[in-house]
């Protein structure tokens, strides 16, 4: 009787451990569940707030187009600059000779000869680049621009057999120069301030292509600034060169911005403008443009927040190749607060722009079955190891988000340059004609940007935009037109164009 109250015992007291047992693992199965639907909330909550529906983008468009007519109508009337580049007439193809480029934009710069065969025909360029020494960055104006000179004069030497007389012949030079500037005609404008990493306090405020041509002078090198330019500009002129259905231009790389052919007369904050050609380029500085109508996250308002230039660039910041790694991280790290996904300590997922756009693009792009370049990017990137598979899905996920609407805003922005200038099939933002009674005329946008050729899913994202905003139709009569080195080819072709020109063509009366 004893003994089997004793293995009735310990048979209880086995049956009680294991149900204790099974208590833990269920309750652990449960923790987890409620875990993983917390993460899958934060998705959700992100596709809610990233929504780029087909009404919300047109919403867009017209909010580009109107901020494009209130910059033109006056200074500070928009967030979009709208500034003028004095660039009234565009290379057409017939350019023949010999033209230079000079393209500083950071801590680079690239000289640039390029022989021009007339036809739309273009030869390969000579290019040198070289670094700027980092003392001369905050140097002076004199130094800086005397240490440019110098080495296009080497650049200029070796054009071929070049004689003292021929050395002395002037060549002309499109300057490309991405820096704020106030530009006062087509080859001069005056230096606002400095970025990049410059602060050479003597420049500012001075002519930019006079400190570049007395640097010149100096050393008897004979050439004369015929166009300074930023690169969009550039890219437009390229684009030009190769197609005359080209009216505007969009760089989508680590930044963004836009330029366009507008008419003289729409542009109203300049009344007294005068153009030989009736049109003018005018750079927008669309990074800056803003709307309500854009889908705002926490995420982004964070970033913002946390940037060197709070309430600045709202629209770049959305869509710009400098960012969307940026958001990815943002997310994944409220994933990880949310539920322990990835273990515990994760200092290198709380660093800021640790995660670059083309690894996000590399983790984005991933087809292998276990999806084995997310894995290595997560370990080595942010030092997150033996990541799940479905934890890995979940990142390709964000990534897709996230890119889908930038992209899908990028075509929104392009759009709307096209709906203001009656070149979107709707008559323009002023036109009340339907679209049967308007004849599209063929058009093409030049663009150029690491993010748009580079980034597939970006690019297709951003085809796929376009057609549903425009319609299938419309559609079929715009054309984007990868284009490479604005900032260089564009340029030296802008010198070309410029070149004969004994006084500019357009003036202010």
């Amino acid at each position: 009787m004893g003994r089997g109250l004793v293995v009735v015992g310990v048979a209880v007291t086995v049956a009680v451990t294991a149900c204790a047992v099974a208590a833990v693992v269920v309750g652990k199965r449960v923790k987890s569940r409620r875990k993983w639907r917390r993460v899958v909330g934060v998705l959700a909550e992100l596709e809610q707030g990233c929504e780029t529906t087909v009404g919300r983008l047109k919403q867009v468009v017209d909010a580009m187009a109107v901020e494009m007519h209130a910059g033109l109508a006056s200074e500070g009337g928009s967030k979009l600059k709208m500034l003028l580049t004095f660039v009234d007439t565009l290379p057409n193809g017939s350019e023949k000779g010999i033209y230079y480029a000079l393209d500083l934009g950071g801590t680079n710069f690239r000289v640039l000869r390029v022989q021009l065969g007339g036809q739309r025909s273009i030869l390969e360029p000579d290019v040198e680049r070289r670094p700027i020494p980092q003392h001369l960055m905050t140097s002076t104006s004199e130094d800086l621009f005397d240490f440019i000179a110098s080495l296009l004069k080497e650049f200029v030497e070796k054009e071929g057999d070049v004689s003292d007389t021929t050395l002395m012949r002037r060549r002309e030079l499109g300057f490309t120069f991405s820096f704020p500037v106030k530009q006062t005609s087509v080859s001069t404008g005056i230096l606002i301030k400095w970025t990049k990493g410059f602060g050479i306090e003597d420049t500012v405020g001075r002519e930019v292509s006079e400190c570049l041509e007395q640097a010149m002078a100096r050393i008897g090198l004979n050439v004369r600034v015929a166009a300074l330019v930023n690169d969009t500009v550039g890219t437009l002129a390229l684009g030009h060169y190769h197609d005359p259905d080209t009216i505007a231009a969009v760089i989508i790389g680590t930044g963004t911005n836009a330029c366009y052919l507008e008419r003289t007369d729409a542009i109203i904050k300049c009344q007294g403008l005068l153009t030989t050609s009736g049109g003018m380029v005018v750079n927008m500085e669309w990074g800056n443009f803003w709307s309500s109508h854009l889908p705002r996250t926490s995420y982004d308002i964070e970033l913002d927040a946390d940037s060197p230039n709070p309430n600045d660039q709202g629209f770049e910041k959305m869509i710009s190749g400098m960012y969307l790694g940026d958001i990815v991280r943002r997310v994944i790290l409220r994933m990880s607060h949310e539920a322990d996904i990835f273990g515990d300590a994760l200092p290198k997922l709380s660093m800021p722009f640790i995660l670059r756009t083309p690894l996000m693009a590399e983790m984005h792009e991933d087809d292998s079955p276990e999806l084995t370049k997310v894995a290595r990017i997560l370990k080595d990137t942010l030092e997150i190891p033996d990541v799940p598979l479905k934890v890995r899905k979940l990142v390709v996920k964000v990534c897709d988000v996230v890119t889908r609407r930038a992209a899908r805003l990028a075509a929104a922005g392009i759009v709307g340059i096209l709906k203001k200038i009656g070149r979107d099939g709707s008559g323009g933002i002023t036109g009340g004609r339907s679209r049967s009674d308007i004849k599209m005329k063929r058009t093409v946008v030049a663009i150029e940007g690491g993010l748009y050729t580079s980034y597939t899913m970006f690019r297709e994202y951003l085809h796929e935009a376009m057609k549903e905003i425009l319609g299938e139709e419309a559609a079929q009569h715009v054309t984007l037109m990868v284009t490479e080195d604005g900032s260089g080819v564009g340029a030296a072709l802008l010198a070309a164009t410029h070149s004969s020109d004994p006084v500019d063509n357009v003036q202010l009366l």
